[in-house]
């Protein structure tokens, strides 16, 4: 495919939608009720399940700080997550999958106030379902949902949105096949009310003249994405005290 068939005459991406739009998001918390947090995040096909486990007793004697908790993340993807035909492999300890497990815990690390849950340890175990692009950021969103769901402290929500330039401009949330266009994939993971930056990835260069609209790009649809879960952190919310009301 060439790259001139990524966005057509009219402005329009393979999915139909404009180069600064999101894909879909269907969210929902408390999935799991053995989990002291869970969450099921679904941004156009990618979808995943977070569950977080914690603050937890150290589970490996010396292994924890005196004086906040330590962050732990594991990540995987199921065998039937993607069409791909792959030999058998295992889906934890490869470089992709480390990659984003230490991509989730820096982010967390410097979001969850730690301090409040000294000699502890809060694991984030995230599988994957099905995969069509944005997986760092579909991870780090689930994360956000799920630790809210367990009642940690957080300085603020993080939220993450991938972007990229394809043919000279600049696009917003990659599907998998945008993934493969060739552009740069750009990850953006902010605290969008205290606008803070967690980081900023980069797997290639962005040209210089097209730098700033990508960043801005990504930060529009990082706000863009705390509107939608923030909206159902508040519903959710009600929905659990009303409950407790009616008990």
């Amino acid at each position: 495919m060439s790259k001139l068939s990524y966005i057509s005459p009219e402005g329009l991406r393979i999915d139909g939608r404009r180069a600064n739009e999101l894909r879909r998001i269907n969210v929902e918390m408390g999935v799991f009720n053995r989990a002291d947090g869970s969450a099921y995040y679904e941004q156009g096909n990618t979808k995943i399940i977070a569950a977080v486990y914690g603050p937890r007793e150290i589970s490996v004697s010396g292994k924890g700080v005196f004086d906040r908790a330590v962050v732990k993340c594991e990540f995987s993807t199921s065998s039937f997550s993607t069409t791909e035909r792959k030999p058998q492999q295992k889906t934890k300890g490869d470089r992709v999958t480390t990659e984003i497990a230490n991509l989730v815990k820096q982010a967390f690390e410097s979001t969850i106030q730690t301090h409040l849950y000294p000699r502890s340890q809060i694991n984030i175990y995230l599988q994957v379902l099905q995969s069509d692009g944005g997986l760092k950021a579909a991870a780090i969103n689930a994360s956000t949902l799920a630790l809210i769901d367990a009642g940690i402290s957080m300085k603020d929500f993080v939220c993450a949105c991938s972007t990229s330039c394809i043919d000279g401009i600049a696009v917003l949330d990659l599907n998998n096949i945008e993934e493969r266009s060739g552009g740069p994939d750009c990850l953006l993971s902010i605290q969008p009310q205290i606008g803070g930056v967690i980081s900023l990835n980069m797997d290639s260069k962005v040209p210089q003249d097209l730098f700033e609209s990508v960043l801005e790009l990504g930060e529009k649809g990082c706000k863009k994405i705390f509107l939608i879960l923030s909206d159902y952190v508040k519903k959710y919310s009600s929905n659990l005290i009303s409950n407790q009301i009616k008990n």
